[in-house]
């Protein structure tokens, strides 16, 4: 298992540092009214919509195989995803650096709702959030991809798939932690960093993705020649 989290780690990483979602988590969290209750929903339904990912894309029914012709078949197929990753993040690099908004990112005015959002939109807006968000959706396809081509099995695969939903979402889940365990002092060290993140969203977005996408692009051409 520990060899296959290492070769997650990427997507771990890529769909961990995504700010706008740190960003709604904190909001969330400092807002006047049931604000643990409400972050928690939302990172519910994010956690959800991963796993009906997970399940369209067959990685519980069958977990691969194991036959030579899967593993070379899952190989092709993983090293054209970390192309189109490696491409689609660069792209994002470049339109940050050109200043152009980003389109993953929630509407200004969806922002300024979250204060007053019921729990249920709360959670609808998480699983919401997954499904339009492109970024989240290759890191997502990226690790489903690594697990079937390591060929582990139903039951290992679906473990993996677990690791890989809860690490990904440990930023999200480290403030949250941090509200409950210390409500009081939290409330200010949150605001505070959610106020910097919102003021560097571009450039973390811009340097991740380009760190990323340079990664991936080597990691899917070279497995070509």
């Amino acid at each position: 298992m520990d060899a296959i989290i290492t070769s997650l780690l990427p997507y771990i990483l890529g769909g961990a540092l995504v700010p706008v979602q740190i960003i709604v988590v904190i909001l969330l969290l400092t807002s006047e009214r049931q604000g643990p209750l409400k972050a928690i929903l939302f990172v519910t339904g994010m956690t959800l919509a991963r796993l009906a990912q997970g399940v369209l894309f067959g990685l519980v029914r069958n977990g691969g195989s194991g036959e030579p012709a899967d593993a070379a078949n899952s190989g092709a197929f993983k090293a054209g995803l970390l192309v189109a990753l490696g491409i689609f993040l660069l792209t994002t690099a470049y339109k940050k650096w050109a200043d152009d908004p980003d389109p993953d990112a929630p509407p200004p005015k969806w922002l300024t709702m979250l204060d007053g959002i019921a729990p249920a939109r709360a959670f609808l807006f998480g699983a919401g959030f997954i499904l339009i968000a492109a970024k989240l959706w290759v890191f997502t396809l990226g690790a489903i991809s690594t697990i079937s081509e390591a060929q582990l099995g139903r039951s290992s695969s679906i473990t993996a798939f677990l690791l890989y939903i809860l690490l990904a979402q440990s930023l999200l889940l480290l403030p949250i932690l941090i509200r409950l365990l210390l409500p009081k002092q939290a409330a200010g060290w949150l605001s505070s960093f959610g106020g910097w993140l919102q003021r560097h969203n571009a450039r973390i977005v811009m340097v991740v993705s380009l760190v990323f996408g340079l990664f991936f692009l080597y990691r899917g051409l070279s497995a070509f020649f």
